[in-house]
């Protein structure tokens, strides 16, 4: 029983992380829309919290260049399939 509620806890903490990490993807995609000043400290956070996560996924649309940044919204989708299927599932 206490293997079970680790686990849920386990689970509910990264699930929270997740959401966080989401809101992070947010405000880092509504900050680029004003060109922030790079040296802002807040900014540089925000790039250097989402670039590991957005580079590989802008690199793999970079294909089909339709002038706008997807990976935001992509990495977003993908957190949420995790949240919702991957996560779920283990109960």
């Amino acid at each position: 029983m206490e293997g079970a509620v680790l686990l849920y806890r386990l689970v509910d903490f990264v699930s929270w992380l997740l959401s966080l990490y989401t809101w992070v993807i947010i405000a880092a995609a509504l900050i680029s829309w004003i060109n922030p000043d790079p040296y802002n400290p807040i900014v540089q956070l925000l790039r250097r919290v989402t670039e590991p996560v957005l580079r590989p996924i802008r690199k793999l649309l970079s294909r089909y260049q339709t002038g706008l940044d997807f990976s935001p919204l992509v990495a977003i989708l993908i957190i949420q399939f995790v949240q919702q299927v991957i996560l779920r599932s283990l109960f």
